[in-house]
């Protein structure tokens, strides 16, 4: 029976580690059971290259040129805020977004929600895309293609942004969550070109609304990419 296998893990390190902006914090359980916990600044690179993994050193006791016994280790578990600070510190990875044409003010516009009603002086906040792109194509809410998607038009365009230092890419089209067939096609002409992140509003967050969609999906190609390289 399940509950009568050996816990294979019972005898290793476990870690669970939290890194913040500004510290990283770590919990061991060692083997015999004991909690032992460490704190260190999350960027420190005279000293280490990554926190997590200098913590998980430090508490095995390793001297600066020994190599982390893997087999000695159950599981690490890690949340990080990496995502978060690049969100409010705006520095994501530049981005480009492709939208339907005769759109490409909608997330900028959004729903007009003004929390202050008397501000005389809206302030808009700042958009995570660095460029925008329409593309000519439109699908109805029947799901029935009004304007066929004109692929070779859009094309030079992606290979101008790509060319101009722009790898992640958010393609919003309307009523893409239905029929996502034009998101794919565009997908597919960025991956030959280059893109190494690509974001579809269909696959990041299908739903009907084209802002929400539009804003979780720009997100998505702004920030995985760091998430990626950490």
């Amino acid at each position: 029976m399940a509950g009568d296998e050996p816990n294979l893990t019972a005898d290793r390190w476990h870690f669970w580690i939290d890194r913040g902006g500004t510290f990283t914090d770590i919990v061991g359980r060692a083997p015999d059971g004991s909690l032992r916990t460490h704190k260190l600044l999350s960027d420190n690179p005279e000293h280490y290259a990554d926190a997590a993994v200098q913590g998980i050193r430090d508490l095995l006791g390793l001297a600066a040129g020994d190599a982390i016994p893997s087999g000695q280790i159950g599981a690490v578990k890690m949340g990080t805020t990496v995502a978060t600070n690049a969100l409010l510190e705006r520095k994501g990875d530049k981005t480009l977004l492709v939208v339907t044409k005769g759109f490409r003010d909608q997330l900028r516009i959004a729903y007009q929600a003004r929390p202050r009603l008397f501000d005389k002086e809206i302030v808009l906040p700042e958009m995570l895309y660095d460029r925008i792109e329409e593309v000519i194509e439109r699908v109805d809410a029947r799901d029935q293609i009004i304007t066929p998607l004109d692929l070779d038009d859009v094309t030079p365009r992606l290979q101008a942004a790509f060319d101009d230092g722009i790898r992640a890419i958010a393609i919003v089209l309307m009523h893409g969550y239905r029929v996502p067939a034009h998101e794919l096609a565009i997908a597919a002409r960025a991956r030959e070109i280059g893109f190494t992140q690509i974001s579809t509003s269909h696959g990041t967050s299908p739903m009907i609304k084209f802002v929400g969609r539009g804003d979780t999906t720009v997100a998505d190609a702004y920030l995985s990419p760091i998430l990626r390289r950490y």
